[in-house]
């Protein structure tokens, strides 16, 4: 299984944000699962890359042409694809992926995992998105999806497809369980 991961090209202020994107990279490397990231050497982007790789993980890194001539792109992962721009990005992080999952990082993070998201209620696919919610990090964007709901913008079932867990082991477990709910227009996947 290869698994997408979006997460900050800083660190944060807080060190256990570093720490756990390192422990998610010990459970790749446990559960035998590559890792399809930014492509980036800097902040948790770099950190987990650097553990993925020293866990044996097999890592593929995707960065938009721009960064690479900033010279931000990890020079040791086993596969760097160097892409036009952000929306080539993400579309060979999707094409490369069987699940998605969130670490802590800024307004990228989320619109990439929100992007992936939607295109499973859409029915695009039928890969897990998950969320590694660090020291509650995602906790407020939860209860906005909750008013999404209670407003009535959104369908209940589509914040039940979202997995969550403050730990990787946990986190991994429930992707390699995940079984896709009927798609938003009722066709099968």
């Amino acid at each position: 299984m290869r698994v997408a991961a979006y997460c900050g090209s800083s660190h944060g202020n807080e060190p256990h944000f570093r720490r756990e994107a390192q422990n998610l990279a010990l459970a790749l490397g446990r559960n035998k699962m590559d890792l399809v990231y930014g492509g980036g050497k800097v902040g948790l982007m770099g950190a987990l890359a650097d553990a993925a790789i020293a866990a044996g993980v097999h890592v593929i890194g995707v960065i938009p042409q721009f960064l690479a001539d900033h010279e931000l792109a990890h020079p040791h992962v086993h596969q760097l694809l160097v892409v036009n721009d952000m929306h080539e990005r993400k579309a060979a992080m999707a094409q490369q992926a069987d699940a998605f999952i969130a670490l802590p990082g800024g307004p990228g993070t989320l619109e990439e995992i929100i992007e992936a998201w939607t295109w499973a209620q859409l029915g695009l696919h039928a890969k897990p998105c998950a969320f590694l919610n660090v020291d509650g990090y995602f906790d407020e964007l939860l209860a906005f999806i909750d008013k999404m709901i209670v407003k009535g913008f959104m369908n209940p079932a589509y914040k039940d497809m979202l997995i969550l867990s403050d730990g990787a082991d946990d986190l991994l477990s429930q992707i390699e369980a995940y079984r896709p709910p009927q798609s938003k227009w009722g066709s099968p996947r």
